[in-house]
């Protein structure tokens, strides 16, 4: 691995081998998400526990503060939108050279395996490792499933996530399921979780975190089970907490109890969880 990638790898995953990644680039498809109207609101706050931002180049340069940041997981695919006909149908949006200017860590794009574009999003992700790998910057594939979240089983994501890593990927990032080292066990780049099942409490999204890790995942890209929160501090310390400490579900719970007053709190929103893209 040539130094630069090697660099930006290491900004990416923390010496333990884990990674939390944060994620705000929703509205790229989703217009003004719940929570996420005013990005920079949401990101303050939380940014001291992240330890790299997913996020579009329009948010990252009106909502981040270059002299206060993380390293930057840089949205690279879109097109599309929640009103149109297929969240599919996405193309390449910024270019490589848009990726350096800004100093990013890595890009991440969508892909969409079985779906009609399943081809051409494909091949966008082969496009941009091409590029990538010219200029040492890594390319996260998001193994994305539009609006059918009955493909979120392990047979469909260890498929996407082994195409994903044979065309180039230097890590995947794929939802969390039943049986989930059968998708770690086949994919040979790191996998870190998006979101899981849709879940009611906080101890339940600790507790698939805690199974994925278990199983080979190396941390998660996790963002509305944390922003969307009632105490979205409190609840990326108590993930924080599984990532890089070991703690248990039981001992994240304690430490989300722990911090539910003062910074641990932003604001109300409902009490419902909605698992993460």
């Amino acid at each position: 691995m040539d130094w630069g990638m090697a660099n930006r790898m290491a900004q990416l995953i923390r010496a333990d081998g884990h990674c939390l990644f944060l994620p705000i680039d929703h509205g790229y498809f989703q217009g003004p998400t719940h929570k996420l109207e005013e990005p920079r609101k949401t990101l303050e706050p939380l940014l001291p526990y992240a330890d790299a931002v997913f996020i579009t180049r329009g948010v990252l340069r009106s909502s981040v503060d270059p002299q206060n940041t993380k390293p930057i997981i840089l949205r690279v695919s879109g097109g599309t939108s929640v009103v149109g006909k297929d969240l599919a149908n996405e193309g390449l949006t910024t270019t490589m050279e848009e990726a350096i200017r800004l100093n990013v860590s890595a890009v991440g794009i969508s892909i969409f395996v079985g779906t009609e574009y399943e081809k051409e999003s494909l091949l966008n992700l082969a496009k941009l490792v091409d590029e990538g790998e010219k200029y040492g910057i890594p390319v996260m594939a998001v193994t994305a499933v539009g609006k059918e979240l009955e493909k979120r089983q392990a047979r469909y994501l260890a498929l996407c996530s082994r195409i994903a890593a044979e065309l180039g990927a230097r890590v995947v990032k794929t939802y969390w399921c039943e049986d989930f080292d059968r998708v770690t066990r086949g994919c040979p780049v790191p996998v870190v979780m998006a979101g899981g099942p849709q879940v009611d409490t906080e101890l339940e999204v600790f507790k698939f975190v805690h199974d994925g890790m278990r199983k080979g995942a190396i941390g998660v890209n996790l963002g509305r089970n944390i922003w969307q929160n009632a105490y979205p501090v409190a609840m990326i310390k108590a993930i924080r907490s599984i990532i890089h400490e070991k703690a248990t579900p039981a001992q994240a719970q304690k430490i989300f109890e722990s911090e539910k007053t003062g910074k641990g709190r932003a604001g109300k929103t409902h009490t419902s969880r909605k698992a993460a893209r």
